[in-house]
């Protein structure tokens, strides 16, 4: 749960977020085995249900009788195999799940617009978040096309705590108004978390060197990475 300077500054948008985000620490949910994968998907069900959906003829529907469905967009083959690993999840709990793959062109143009139901997307981060989260989460940029704000999301306590990571006044201020505003995000439901990576895949002839400490989040190939004359002999 938020504490110290952290809880500090969500108590300044305490009437915008969740009430929620104060008493529980954030999880995503968990899965991994078929038992798991069930008991996600009754809470899904469980969550569309009060949302005013039911099933009907193994088909979702709102209250008005409309399907419930969704085109995931995508622009390579890679992430249509990510897509159409996720999209049983979804039929299963009756939605019409399309997996649309279109040319780079047409996936840019429609990206940039908003022009989609879901896509696949990261958003890279460093140590030292400042101005660029706006252009990901701020509602200046959610009114304007060709930002990194793809969910559109415009949200007066979402801006108050991008405002904190900029204006911070030092660095343990920083990464409380970081940590505040990635559990705001989170607490909104704006992306569904997919995977990450606990390493870097690369693919190089073995003729050079590196510090025994890499960076932390980066493997600082070329910036630290030298030339070495011996393992460059080996490989001839």
């Amino acid at each position: 749960r938020p504490a110290g300077p952290e809880l500090e500054i969500l108590q300044s948008v305490k009437d915008k977020v969740p009430p929620a985000l104060f008493t529980t620490p954030y999880q995503n949910p968990v899965a991994g085995t078929e038992e798991a994968r069930r008991a996600n998907l009754r809470k899904a069900a469980d969550l569309l249900k009060e949302a005013g959906y039911q099933v009907k003829g193994r088909q979702l529907v709102d209250a008005k009788g409309e399907p419930f469905s969704i085109e995931i967009l995508v622009d390579r083959p890679t992430f249509e195999r990510v897509a159409l690993f996720y999209k049983p999840g979804l039929e299963r709990l009756g939605i019409a799940v399309s997996v649309r793959v279109v040319d780079n062109a047409q996936y840019i143009n429609r990206v940039r617009s908003r022009d989609f139901d879901m896509i696949i997307a990261a958003w890279g981060q460093s140590l030292s978040p400042g101005n660029e989260q706006r252009d990901f989460w701020g509602s200046e940029s959610a009114k304007r096309d060709g930002s990194r704000n793809y969910a559109g999301i415009s949200n007066p306590a979402v801006d108050t705590l991008i405002d904190k990571v900029i204006y911070a006044s030092d660095r343990q201020d920083l990464v409380a108004a970081a940590h505040a505003l990635d559990r705001v995000l989170l607490w909104n439901d704006y992306v569904i978390p997919a995977w990450t990576l606990k390493f870097t895949r690369t693919a190089r002839w073995d003729r050079f060197a590196h510090p025994v400490e890499l960076p932390r989040y980066s493997f600082g190939f070329p910036n630290i990475w030298w030339w070495d004359a011996a393992k460059a002999a080996k490989v001839g």
